[in-house]
């Protein structure tokens, strides 16, 4: 008898805004972004096991296979908070570029939570998922449930938003990377050497607008993007290359180093995929944003399971 198998994507997110505020008594920053999964993903094969083991396998080479990487840390993390007797050999075909803020490791831990709760038939409480989700990563959470969300806190503070119409978009990685550490450690810095008045710009927890159930994409912000720029000016030549080949508009994704540049039809997107002056190394993805509803259908069963816990 064939042992069950479940093959689900792990779709990235790019934020259209990301505010980093006050700094907390924990030594981490409040933040106020809004997330937006979008159709580049990589793909997890899950397929259960009778012992207790659990099994990797990635296509990456470069990627951890124990402890290091978010997709085994997920898996025994469930395990541990509810022992099945059951265990899993996974398979994780990366497409996401890491090292980019497209959040492939957070995404690639949420659905293998949300694939081993189906698998192994758990009855999960919500609260406590969520508990884990945010132990393994700020932005896991998020990934429970996809689309657009408003997020708070350190991001785990989640409020979902009106998925806006189908947005298509250019994601382009260069060939630096910026950890989220150096990111942060460079935003200190950069806000240490500021005037009072140009550290609100960046670090405020009052500068902040409303966000609206319909978020505007005409207000993208991201307080790293200057950051990243000066850290690896690579990164501001790619984003400057997406607008030249005719995006609407284009920012930093997360903390870096990849950039997304949006396009109102499919032709302006094609027509920029042919323009674009790409550097040697350089990867572009031609991708569209991804709604709530279109997330969890993707998921297909897997994906009902966590539909409330957000909000």
């Amino acid at each position: 008898m064939s042992l069950p198998i479940l093959k689900l994507p792990a779709f990235a997110k790019i934020n259209w805004s990301l505010r980093v505020l006050d700094r907390r008594a924990d030594g981490y920053h409040e933040l106020d972004t809004v997330f937006q999964t979008i159709s580049l993903h990589d793909t997890i094969t899950l397929t259960e096991t009778n012992d207790n083991t659990i099994g990797l396998r990635c296509d990456d080479s470069s990627l951890p296979l124990d402890e290091g990487n978010f997709v085994f840390r997920a898996a025994k993390a469930l395990q541990a908070l509810y022992p099945t007797g059951k265990g899993a050999d996974i398979h994780l075909e990366k497409r996401i570029p890491v090292q980019a803020g497209l959040g492939g490791g957070s995404s690639d831990a949420a659905v293998t939570l949300i694939g081993l709760t189906h698998l192994w038939r758990i009855n999960v409480a919500a609260k406590k998922v969520l508990a884990l989700a945010a132990d393994l990563g700020a932005d896991v959470p998020f990934f429970l449930q996809g689309g657009t969300a408003h997020g708070r806190g350190i991001g785990t503070d989640l409020m979902p938003l009106e998925d806006a119409p189908e947005t298509l978009l250019l994601v382009l990685k260069p060939n630096k990377g910026v950890s989220t550490t150096r990111a942060y450690a460079g935003l200190i810095r950069h806000c240490a050497s500021l005037t009072t008045v140009e550290a609100k710009t960046i670090l405020s927890s009052s500068e902040r607008g409303e966000i609206s159930d319909s978020f505007n994409s005409k207000a993208l912000q991201n307080d790293f993007e200057l950051v990243a720029f000066q850290l690896e000016p690579e990164i501001e030549r790619a984003k400057a290359a997406l607008m030249r080949a005719g995006a609407e508009a284009a920012l930093l994704a997360g903390s870096g180093s990849a950039v997304f540049g949006i396009f109102h039809n499919r032709d302006a997107q094609t027509r920029a995929i042919q323009m674009i002056e790409l550097e040697a190394g350089w990867r572009v993805f031609p991708c569209r944003t991804v709604g709530r509803n279109a997330y969890r259908s993707a998921l297909g069963a897997a994906g009902e399971i966590f539909a409330e816990t957000i909000g």
